[in-house]
């Protein structure tokens, strides 16, 4: 009898923490709130190892150096007991993709076009977290994407969604647009089931990438990946694949803006990060003059700033070259002669796309023997020796 007391309290417990946590997640504006066990993903880690084995995770060597905690909980917190997986939907108001018929301007991902979510959210999880530390009396840890923990498998298992084809969460509920975060606790809390996969025989996320950056469904080669490469990747970009960038100078929305489930979700409300409206659709020209001052200044607060000024230059002179527009290669041949090896190297690029063939080897005379090897490689591809 004692026994079983003990086992009705302690259940009741459980459901008390438990109702807690999702009120507080609620209360903070997230939209799912679900629960896992930290060994529910087995299947993580076999898929990690393959991915990096194969390469496919391109220039991220962090993710190699972090395997080991990376593909499980436990090595990351031997002591965590329960995840709390948390969404938060960013759905944009309308479809992201319509930007890309606008030469003139440059698209920027949905998720970047407000404030960082990793600030917001991580704020938002220690809220919650410190409440429900000082509820419980139990120890917690919250994660939001920069630290070693696959999200992703682990909202699969909390039942969020399931990982699609593409990769990425997909909600019925909400689609693909939803940010992740989680809370690790030594709590033991109600775990909820998983969700199924409902993709089916859909495949409209992988026709809809622009590179080819899906080898197969459920598999994603980084290396050919927009995303990857206008945000990860530091070096200059393969010349076969900056055509197919188009105006996209952060992150790429195709694959997400395809899934059929997004007719199921709501656009961000005023709670959330909602859009800012001049990072809707930026000319390619107004941000082509975009020095370091500048460029801080105008994307402060913004995930964008992570990558650096001459970065994200670079990925707008690819947008400049694939416009087709000739009268923005007068801030093209400003860029030419910037401090920035990358720059001056995408500027060369871009300027041979823009100028008539006797211009561009007019430009090139006193240029061509530039002190850099990358840039040097730029006016070879150009046809200039």
């Amino acid at each position: 009898m004692p026994d079983q007391r003990a086992h009705h309290k302690e259940e009741k417990r459980r459901q008390t923490l438990t109702a807690f946590l999702r009120g507080e997640a609620n209360a903070q504006g997230f939209d799912l709130c679900r629960i896992t066990r930290p060994d529910a993903i087995p299947e993580a880690r076999p898929r990690l190892d393959s991915f990096l084995e194969e390469g496919l995770h391109g220039t991220m060597a962090w993710m190699a150096e972090t395997r080991e905690r990376r593909g499980d909980p436990r090595v990351l917190w031997p002591e965590v007991r329960s995840i709390v997986v948390l969404g938060l939907n960013y759905g944009p108001d309308a479809d992201p993709r319509g930007i890309l018929d606008k030469p003139d301007r440059a698209a920027i991902s949905v998720y970047a076009r407000n404030r960082d979510y990793h600030d917001v959210i991580k704020g938002r999880l220690k809220e919650i977290a410190t409440r429900f530390a000082a509820r419980s009396g139990e120890d917690v840890k919250v994660f939001v994407d920069t630290a070693p923990v696959m999200e992703k498998p682990l909202a699969a298992a909390a039942g969020l969604g399931w990982q699609g084809k593409h990769t990425n969460l997909v909600s019925r509920t909400h689609g693909s647009w939803l940010f992740l975060g989680s809370i690790f606790t030594t709590a033991d809390l109600i775990i909820d089931e998983p969700e199924a996969d409902h993709c089916g025989s859909c495949r409209a996320c992988l026709d809809a990438c622009p590179t080819g950056a899906f080898p197969a469904p459920y598999r994603i080669d980084a290396r050919r990946c927009i995303s990857y490469l206008t945000i990860e990747h530091k070096g200059p970009i393969d010349p076969e694949l900056r055509p197919l960038i188009g105006n996209r100078i952060y992150g790429c929305d195709d694959c997400l803006a395809a899934c059929p489930w997004n007719k199921f979700a709501a656009a961000a409300s005023e709670m959330k990060l909602v859009a800012r409206e001049d990072l809707k659709e930026p000319t390619i020209a107004s941000l082509l003059t975009l020095d370091d001052t500048a460029f801080r200044a105008f994307f402060s607060g913004s995930p964008v700033k992570r990558i650096g000024r001459d970065r994200f230059i670079r990925n707008v002179l690819i947008a400049a070259g694939n416009s087709g527009d000739p009268s923005l290669a007068g801030a093209c041949r400003q860029l030419a002669d910037d401090p920035s090896p990358a720059v001056r190297g995408m500027a060369i690029w871009a300027l041979s796309r823009l100028m008539e063939a006797g211009e561009f080897r007019a430009f090139a005379a006193d240029r061509k023997d530039d002190a850099d090897e990358d840039v040097r490689a730029e006016w070879r591809l150009a046809g200039v020796t």
